[in-house]
């Protein structure tokens, strides 16, 4: 083990990037058990709100990733100061990416079924950083055997085709299979072979003169949806929080208007 944190660890001057990846989980799981504290009306915690402005977090989590990019870009490679660099730049991302749904949809989406987009980015986030501490891509790893070498490229190779299939499960319309299959073997491969949800860019360009196709790729998502949705949701909610009900309207919808008689 301590062969093994020498050479993919301190040799390559990653350590600072493993003190970012352990304070950007900290961050973000801190981060929404506090929202969740004031959300239920628990605790000292506060919405910043200085007047009547709501400060959303990925403001100090972006003032933060600032001020821990410049600094680790000034520091030594392996000095106090890159790894003081790397904490602050984690704290920061873990803020910024816990509002990554903000962002993506420029509205205040943090409760709502489209929030659950920030727990995701950030699990891809962590498993992709993790995936190059643990030693598997060989950059800044000096010495490597032939063995060693072999092992490594065919893992680099490997994730580069998980990509590529990843790319492919995307446009059949499977995010989270294109996002989790990107880290994960074999995933994005089942994305990418079987059928396309309806209403996919892919859908849209293959299905329109296949009905059966078109049938089929309906009935399996419907059946996938009702097996894995509650499923899904019950650990969303675990992580990241239980998201709002929709809003239920009580206007009564527009009555279509009558066409015009033609007077005699």
């Amino acid at each position: 083990m301590g062969h093994w944190w020498y050479r993919n660890i301190i040799e390559p001057g990653k350590l600072p990037m493993l003190l970012a990846l352990i304070s950007f989980v900290m961050s973000f799981l801190v981060t929404r058990v506090i929202t969740r504290m004031i959300r239920a009306g628990r605790g000292p915690f506060k919405n910043v709100t200085p007047g009547g402005l709501h400060i959303h977090h990925v403001v100090p989590g972006v003032i933060l990733v600032i001020i821990g990019g410049f600094g680790a870009i000034g520091s030594a490679r392996h000095s106090f100061g890159a790894a003081l660099s790397a904490v602050i730049f984690g704290l920061g991302a873990g803020l910024v990416l816990d509002e990554f749904a903000l962002i993506l949809h420029l509205d205040d989406v943090y409760w709502s079924e489209q929030g659950r987009k920030s727990v995701e980015i950030v699990v891809v986030t962590a498993a992709v950083v993790a995936l190059v501490l643990g030693g598997f891509v060989p950059f800044g790893v000096n010495d490597l055997s032939p063995e060693e070498r072999q092992s490594r490229g065919l893992v680099v190779m490997n994730a580069a085709g998980n990509f590529c299939l990843a790319l492919i499960a995307l446009w059949k319309g499977k995010a989270r299979t294109a996002l989790f299959g990107v880290v994960i073997p074999f995933v994005a491969l089942v994305g990418a072979i079987r059928l396309a949800r309806p209403g996919s860019p892919y859908a849209k360009r293959f299905y329109v003169n296949r009905p059966r196709a078109r049938a089929k790729a309906g009935l399996r998502a419907f059946h996938h949806d009702r097996r894995w949705t509650r499923r899904r949701r019950r650990f969303e909610d675990f992580i990241g929080g239980t998201p709002d009900p929709r809003p239920v309207s009580l206007e009564k919808p527009p009555e279509p208007e009558s066409p015009p008689t033609q007077r005699d």
